[in-house]
């Protein structure tokens, strides 16, 4: 049994709606609310953030604050990658979801040979570029990222020199490109996507696991069906978006969407996947408490965080 360590990582660089960076704390909050010491338990760091970056110009339309971005994504995989060397298990929690690129190319760096499978829980798929987004945020870009995917069979933007070379370095950390395959990735609860991210999922037959799925097969056999898939894979990640969960009981996140799992049905399956050996790196993003009431999702979100990490530990 590794020990745990968790890794805070307050950045919402990539977002587009304010509030991510203070998800951590009110998961902390949370905690303190139910008379937990979990926080004082296990070994944390804390990533420096680039936030006062906020108060400046955005930089490209197409990748907002594209350098700060950089320059975290530098430091956290740095950490995740010191933290797997050090046979610790990264617990990652994070702002905006951008920075799971960071955190996976953080799991390459230190494991440069492993095929390492991905299971993204998540409302959105995350597979813009700057050349095909529409919005230009990059929490919309992690996937797309580590694929080492520009998709411009789809392209909408032109993009500037400097963007070029920023997106090529994000590309690129840790000296890996591309870091994960397609095939190695399972989405869960994917719901809410354009038709760019859409043309990519079909161009490569990702595997999409739909809540009605996981509704119907129930949360053990959509686990366990899972991880047959990445049967192949040496390590895996999986990383929880609290917008997987319905719009119904995720108002503390930046872009809630009808039609997702509940609150239950996450942490049933997070616990079952956890059950694998492969499973080397869990990682919990998006909590936005300024949207919230009564820091609920907040709330919910740590509930979850301690059913996993005491199944980390079970091992």
């Amino acid at each position: 049994m590794k020990p745990v360590k968790i890794i805070e990582i307050k950045s919402e660089l990539g977002a587009g709606t304010r509030g991510a960076s203070l998800g951590v704390d009110a998961i902390k909050i949370a905690a303190l609310d139910f008379r937990s010491d979990y926080f004082k338990r296990y070994n944390t760091i804390e990533v420096k953030n680039e936030n006062a970056l906020l108060f400046e110009a955005q930089g490209s339309p197409f990748a907002k604050r594209i350098k700060g971005v950089y320059q975290i994504f530098d430091r956290l995989s740095t950490t995740v990658a010191e933290t797997m060397k050090n046979d610790e298990f990264p617990i990652v929690l994070a702002g905006d979801h951008s920075t799971a690129a960071a955190t996976i190319s953080g799991i390459k760096i230190a494991n440069p040979k492993a095929r390492l499978g991905v299971i993204w829980i998540d409302a959105h798929a995350d597979l813009h570029s700057p050349y095909t987004t529409p919005s230009g945020n990059i929490h919309g870009m992690p996937v797309a990222i580590c694929l080492g995917e520009d998709n411009l069979d789809k392209q909408l933007n032109k993009l500037d020199k400097e963007t070029t070379e920023y997106w090529e370095k994000l590309k690129n950390i840790g000296g890996i490109s591309p870091k994960i395959l397609a095939r190695d990735i399972v989405y869960v609860c994917l719901r809410d996507y354009e038709k760019q991210e859409e043309h990519i999922i079909k161009k490569n037959k990702i595997k999409v696991v739909p809540t009605a799925e996981v509704r119907r097969m129930g949360t053990e056999r959509v686990g366990r069906d899972i991880l047959i898939y990445l049967d192949h894979c040496d390590i895996i990640y999986i990383t929880f978006d609290v917008d997987s969960m319905d719009s119904s009981i995720s108002k503390g996140t930046g872009t809630p969407v009808p039609g997702g799992i509940n609150e239950r049905e996450a942490g049933d399956l997070i616990i079952r996947l956890l059950q694998s050996e492969k499973i080397c790196c869990f990682e919990m993003t998006e909590v936005n408490p300024t949207l919230d009431k009564e820091n609920l999702m907040a709330e919910n979100a740590f509930e979850i965080l301690q059913k996993a990490t005491n199944e980390i530990l079970a091992e």
